[in-house]
Parts: structure tokens; C-alpha cells; sequence
């Protein structure tokens, strides 16, 4: 058994009360784990929260081909019928596509 219960209780504790990366490092260290070895085991524990990526404008991220989506969805075009679209610039599209949803 690679964790013992009172280890278990300690990881999940000290996770939960700080859910961060640094945690995760910090108690690989302290138990001579690997990182990945703590995280399987908050998975397993059913607290662990993988890190969501954020812009940095602290919005999630939305690909070129989403955002022209949005438009035809928005125009109730069909899919497709604005292909080509998607190589204008990502500010233009989110522009757009934040003028025809209103």
C-alpha cells in the first residue's frame, strides 16, 4: 500500500484547505512522492480539481473556429457557410460575434 490512512487524511486535508499546485509540490516532498503519485491520489480521494486554463484577461480560452460558430449560430446560418472566417483576427470575431448576439 503506497498511502496509509493517516497519510490519506493528512494529503486530503491539506488540499482541500489550499487547492493549489504548491500543495501538491509541497506534500510530494514532504512523503518522498512524485507529484503525479499525490495527485492520483486526491483523484482517487475524490477532492483533487485540475487547474482550469484562463486567458489573461481571466477569461476561458474559445478557439477562432468556436467563435465563428457562435456567429452562424447567431445569423442561423448553417455550419460551414462561413468557413474562411476563422483566419480573421480573434478580437475582430469576438467583436462580431458579441454584436450579433445582442
Amino acid at each position: 500500500m503506497n498511502y496509509n490512512e493517516e497519510q490519506t487524511q493528512y494529503i486530503v486535508n491539506e488540499y482541500v484547505s489550499d487547492p493549489t499546485k504548491a500543495t501538491v509540490d509541497r506534500l510530494a516532498e514532504e512523503l518522498e512522492k512524485s507529484p503525479k503519485s499525490i495527485i492520483g491520489k486526491l483523484s482517487r480521494e475524490g477532492v483533487y480539481r485540475r487547474s482550469v486554463y484562463k486567458t489573461k484577461t481571466g477569461e476561458s480560452p474559445v478557439t477562432k473556429e468556436q467563435l465563428v460558430r457562435d456567429i452562424e449560430d447567431a445569423l442561423g446560418f448553417g455550419s460551414e457557410e462561413l468557413s474562411g472566417l476563422e483566419k480573421s483576427p480573434k478580437n475582430i470575431l469576438k467583436q462580431l460575434r458579441d454584436s450579433v448576439a445582442s
